[in-house]
């Protein structure tokens, strides 16, 4: 038997959960204010409280702040309407242990809930939060900020609401949103990832819906599309930002309705296909450029997660690297000098960058090496105290131009000055990320003087492909390259 405490100003409401709360053996005890709040946690003690997000003279914000100093040890949850799901996302993050939705749809999910949170062992969930992480690749260490924050994502991963993870390149937004699914109840069911960056228009609405036989051309059979699939799992929308404005369109009606067709099909088909989605750019900025849909962020952005980038865990990041190097097969240590640089280092590419410098210097060590040392590591790490960001161990997805500070002057400088250094050292990096670095550099020259073209034509694209002897089709590619629609 548990103390419960309820508040919440529908009187409705805490008839019903006192009438189930005791027919399963509670001792529940109601208020319908903030001031019964404050009367009834004095000389009081309850092992879960209960409260609503809006009460007439407070909000469940400040009485979860009170409560938690009070009676840290009392489990929480926030009563709330969908609406208002955000503001109980907040309160996760404030402490509560869990939140439930009104108008309640099942008495069960109540009863699971309460039952779960009286009979919870915090170090239970603490290791089932670890042993997920570890199966979707997720690596922490001392650093509260990403414990916290996959603490939030195993909470929330159990509601069926749709999810926006937000994140600089190469922090692990795709790991993250593997780590939802595994932690829901649909981790049985389909997982999907979808690149929207990688696929054309056509390709991804056939890949999405699905189409029938004779659609188009090269449809010679009908083909399930993946909302169809992943009906009763997730679906992983991985650089929903790079959505061209035409999907965009086709993926607000299947979110607002459930229904979709199949290209070349007039058959209404229903989904229950949870949506996490993922991008490095900013979504709210590129809704007041135009390039972004609304109403479709405001679908897509029902809890929103901010991955940190490396450098705001510097305590972990040896951690992950001696981690990566054990999943190499091999048995290395680091020399403290290195240690101490790779800690000092600003990682503008993140776990990825750090993940291919620790493949380079593994790639440079002799045989008969146990220790990787200052001399393995790439000099622009070792000689660049002040963290410049260069363009050539960043190179998946992640250049200078990237950061709004940088202009194209200072790209091709900065290129130019790291190609002739490299060109007068002794030393000989593998020529893979030399020709990167090339490859790098023309993508960036391109997105920009096709940006210079649009410029020029005041956003006119058919006027700039003519200009610029090109198909649409290549300046909507070299676009995308730089993560822009």
């Amino acid at each position: 038997m548990a103390n419960i405490l309820i508040i919440d100003d529908e009187k409705e409401v805490g008839t019903f959960l006192t009438y189930l709360l005791e027919e399963r053996g509670h001792k529940v005890t109601v208020g319908y204010s903030g001031a019964d709040f404050e009367r009834l946690i004095n000389g009081h003690a309850y092992q879960l409280a209960m409260l609503d997000v809006k009460l007439p003279d407070t909000n469940g914000l400040d009485l979860l702040q009170k409560m938690n100093i009070h009676m840290p040890t009392c489990k929480t949850i926030i009563m709330t309407g969908y609406s208002t799901v955000k503001t109980a996302v907040e309160a996760i993050r404030l402490g509560a242990s869990d939140y439930i939705e009104k108008p309640f749809a099942e008495i069960e999910v109540i009863e699971q809930v309460v039952d779960h949170l009286l009979q919870e062992e915090v170090t239970h969930a603490e290791n089932e939060i670890l042993e997920l992480a570890q199966m979707s690749g997720i690596i922490f260490g001392k650093e509260a900020n990403l414990r916290q924050l996959l603490t939030l994502s195993y909470k929330i991963a159990a509601k069926n609401i749709n999810v926006l993870i937000q994140g600089e390149t190469g922090t692990g937004k795709e790991l993250l949103a593997h780590f939802i699914h595994l932690a829901s109840k649909r981790r049985e069911q389909p997982y999907i990832r979808v690149n929207c960056g990688a696929l054309s228009e056509t390709m991804l609405e056939s890949e999405l819906l699905g189409h029938e036989q004779g659609a188009f051309t090269g449809a010679v059979k009908s083909r399930k599309g993946i909302f169809e699939i992943a009906s009763k799992g997730t679906l992983f929308l991985d650089e929903i930002g790079e959505a061209s404005p035409a999907t965009q369109v086709k993926l607000l009606r299947v979110l607002e309705t459930g229904d979709y067709m199949r290209v070349g099909s007039e058959e209404v088909r229903k989904t229950n296909t949870r949506i996490v989605s993922a991008t490095n750019v900013d979504l709210r900025e590129a809704v007041q450029q135009k390039r972004f849909r609304e109403d479709l962020l405001y679908r897509l952005d029902v809890v929103s997660l901010q991955l940190p980038p490396l450098r705001e865990r510097k305590k972990d990041i040896m951690t992950i690297a001696e981690s990566m190097i054990q999943k190499m097969g091999l048995s290395l240590t680091f020399q403290t000098e290195t240690k101490e640089m790779l800690e000092r280092y600003e990682w503008p590419g993140n776990v990825r960058e750090l993940s291919n410098i620790l493949k380079r210097a593994v790639s440079l060590m002799d045989e008969e090496e146990k220790e990787i040392k200052m001399d393995h590591l790439p000099k622009q790490i070792i000689e660049d105290e002040n963290n410049m960001k260069s363009p050539f161990f960043a190179i998946e997805e992640k250049t200078p131009y990237n950061q709004q500070d940088v202009t194209f002057i200072e790209y091709v400088d900065t290129w130019q000055k790291e190609i002739k250094r490299i060109w007068n050292e002794e030393e000989i990096i593998p020529l893979e990320e030399v020709l990167a670095s090339i490859k790098s550099l023309e993508k960036f020259i391109g997105s920009a003087y096709i940006e210079k073209a649009l410029q020029h034509t005041i956003g006119n694209r058919k006027e700039a492909t003519n200009l610029l002897g090109i198909t649409d089709r290549r300046l909507r590619y070299l676009l995308k390259e730089k993560g822009k629609q």
